[in-house]
């Protein structure tokens, strides 16, 4: 049974006594589409820490205190405290950040050779974890008119904390989904996104071969505090009804997909990206993904007021396991221009130059570039027939 909308944030607590964890039944989140905050979210002049923010909104409150609680209770890897922080002197504006224990603590990444490859039951999946480590289930208000229902999806917390508030968006583990875009688990992170009131929640996705490190449908979503390159980038038009646009600026050229609306605007977005990832699936070329807030496609500047949500694709050379040798790790945040640097020699030399050469390695050669942008641009066209 749902739980109503004036549960407060105590529903989402486990109970004191953690032999009742196994018997605790996982509490529903129920959100409705006037949740959704299209409007009005924007960064302060000087924006304040996360804490200090809270209470923004039924989802943020929910999220963070049952976070919070478990990270007291000792269900994550370490104890994430304030993490040290600087924004790299350049014209790009990187984040970087200090998470000496996630680089060692992490749990390695599974024997992955193909970015299509199948779900294996044997290796770890997200129905293997701990009963604590789940905080509720995300549901829609059922039987919306016009409304696309979405599917059931277990928000977790990542064990290995990137940074404040690092959940995992899994939608319905037991089917045993391979680590592959669709469009429920998309919609949910979309979603996620707009139910937050706090500019800096994101959500993002790597493929396998992208870094995904477990083969099991799934998408991150955390809270940073500091604006980041690609929600103001200037970008260009690929196609005439602007459906499509490159990424101009930023740490890497992107595919940008942009939406101010919901319903049918919103599912177009999530259609045409999802026809994108496919494509890249279906010829074994690894991709990351990152929701933000944003600015609308065009001639936009760092500042911009975040108008929609944007949607920014890469397709980028495959990737397996991790390279220990190197300052951080290209995937999601890293090519949104967020660092988690793994040890303080590397947080304290890290310039800009030296991050921008550490993503162009990870980019398609350019002739592979441009075939991809091509067969995106005419699976865009393709839409008018």
């Amino acid at each position: 049974m749902a739980v109503s909308h004036d549960l407060n944030e105590t529903s989402y607590l486990l109970p004191s006594n953690k032999d009742d964890w196994e018997e605790h039944s996982i509490p529903d989140f129920v959100y409705g589409q006037k949740e959704l905050k299209w409007e009005g979210v924007q960064w302060p002049k000087n924006a304040p820490s996360l804490p200090d923010m809270l209470p923004l909104s039924r989802f943020d409150s929910a999220l963070c205190s049952a976070w919070r609680q478990r990270m007291e209770l000792g269900l994550f890897r370490y104890c994430l405290g304030e993490l040290q922080t600087q924004t790299l002197p350049g014209a790009v504006g990187f984040v970087a950040q200090l998470n000496v224990e996630r680089g060692v603590q992490r749990r390695r990444p599974q024997n992955i050779r193909s970015v299509r490859q199948a779900f294996d039951p044997e290796q770890f999946n997200f129905n293997k974890i701990r009963p604590g480590e789940v905080l509720f289930h995300l549901r829609q208000e059922p039987d919306l008119p016009g409304v696309v229902q979405q599917e059931d999806i277990l928000v977790m917390i990542n064990v290995s904390p990137l940074e404040w508030g690092h959940v995992l968006l899994v939608p319905e583990p037991a089917r045993g989904l391979p680590q592959r875009l669709l469009p429920g688990a998309l919609r949910a992170g979309l979603e996620a996104v707009l139910l937050s009131a706090h500019p800096g929640f994101r959500v993002g996705f790597n493929s396998l071969g992208g870094l995904a490190s477990v083969n099991h449908l799934h998408l991150h979503g955390y809270y940073l505090a500091h604006r980041l390159p690609v929600e103001g980038a200037p970008s260009e038009p690929l196609d005439a009804a602007g459906r499509l646009h490159l990424l101009q600026a930023g740490p890497a050229p992107g595919f940008l997909f942009y939406s101010s609306r919901p319903g049918p605007d919103l599912e177009a977005l999530i259609n045409r990206v999802c026809r994108a990832t496919d494509y890249l699936t279906d010829h074994e070329i690894a991709h990351n993904l990152f929701v933000t807030r944003g600015a609308p496609p065009g001639k936009t500047s760092p500042t911009s007021a975040l108008m929609g949500v944007r949607v920014i694709l890469w397709a980028r050379k495959s990737s397996f396991g991790i390279k220990e040798q190197e300052a951080f790790n290209v995937a999601l945040c890293e090519l949104a221009g967020h660092f988690p640097v793994k040890t303080s020699q590397d947080f304290g030399n890290l310039t800009e130059a030296a991050a921008l050469a550490l993503i162009q390695d990870s980019l398609l050669p350019p002739a592979q570039a441009a075939e991809v942008q091509a067969a995106l641009v005419a699976l865009t066209a393709r839409e008018e027939q």
